[in-house]
């Protein structure tokens, strides 16, 4: 990431406000329904979805072979004849590798040269719910093992009892123990209730110092919405208006398609402008959706629909 960091400011709760959820949903359903992108605009908004893509396992039986294996895609994300008839001059990457912390070795050294860096889940990823000196030493092995963003979770219970105060601390405690790695604060929105919370959350953790907010682990019963990502989109917009700072964004959990890769990049177009369709301020958490990406780009090249089994994730 070559984007200047977020510095945070103090915790300010007069800045949260009220989200009409109807009024949400209405403007995040327009919003996509009206943008047509096909042929040669689809297969460059595809290509850039993988450059924005965070690829990731987070498996209870994640291997260190199945890591390099997702590396290995990470570093080609498209088969050779695709980059050929796409007219490309180089195969594109994706933004990152996500893995969980005793992962991060083998993608490392997976990923050496690259540039792709590798980021790690921590802070007792998915749920949280661990002692606070616990979630700041895994922050650190993480760090110590060479992750450099970290992807943390935030204790839930904060934001539905309200206690912003607790919740803007343990923010700032983990920002402190991410040190030069970059942080993004998962919201796990679809814990959240209400759209209100998804944006008082959002301010907190900006305000605590996050880098990036995201929505979801990906293992809650509800991940990312359009609605909540509407919801997150505008906070990050406020919050750059209150303080001149700039704060990425991360959809994450339940994206499959590359009409959802679309759809998103439409959300972001159209909320944050054309700076949050590059890897310093948007990603994709995602991993299948890379094979239904590289299956629409091929029917781009080709005219016809290859086989799911011809595009394996890894």
């Amino acid at each position: 990431m070559t984007q200047e960091r977020n510095p945070g400011t103090p915790l300010d709760c007069d800045s949260f406000i009220n989200v009409n959820r109807p009024a949400a949903e209405r403007r995040a359903t327009t919003l996509v329904a009206r943008r047509s992108l096909k042929g040669a605009y689809q297969a460059a908004w595809l290509l850039n979805a993988i450059s924005c893509m965070d690829l990731t396992t987070l498996a209870g039986d994640d291997t260190p072979d199945r890591v390099r294996r997702l590396c290995a895609k990470a570093r080609r994300p498209l088969s050779d004849d695709i980059v050929a008839g796409l007219g490309l001059e180089e195969m594109p990457t994706t933004a990152a590798v996500c893995v969980y912390p005793t992962m991060i070795a083998p993608a490392v050294q997976a990923l050496e040269g690259t540039g792709i860096p590798v980021a790690s889940v921590a802070t007792g990823f998915p749920a949280g719910l661990m002692p606070l000196d616990l979630r700041l030493a895994e922050i650190r092995y993480a760090v110590d093992q060479g992750a450099q963003e970290i992807d943390i979770v935030i204790t839930r219970a904060h934001v539905l009892g309200g206690d912003w105060a607790a919740l803007y601390d343990e923010v700032a405690a983990m920002r402190e123990a991410c040190g030069a790695a970059h942080m993004k604060a998962i919201l796990a929105t679809g814990d959240l209730v209400t759209l209100s919370n998804v944006y008082a959350a959002s301010m907190v953790a900006m305000q605590a110092g996050a880098d990036f907010i995201k929505t979801s682990t990906g293992k809650e019963a509800v991940n990312a919405t359009l609605p909540v990502g509407l919801t997150m989109c505008r906070a990050i917009r406020d919050y750059r208006v209150a303080t001149g700072h700039i704060v990425g964004f991360k959809p994450a959990g339940g994206m499959k398609t590359a009409k959802d890769a679309l759809n998103w990049q439409v959300l972001m177009r159209e909320e944050l402008g054309r700076d949050w369709l590059r890897p310093d301020l948007f990603r994709l958490g995602a991993s299948s959706m890379l094979g239904d990406i590289e299956r629409q780009l091929s029917h781009h090249v080709t005219g016809r629909y290859a086989g799911h089994h011809r595009h394996a994730l890894a």
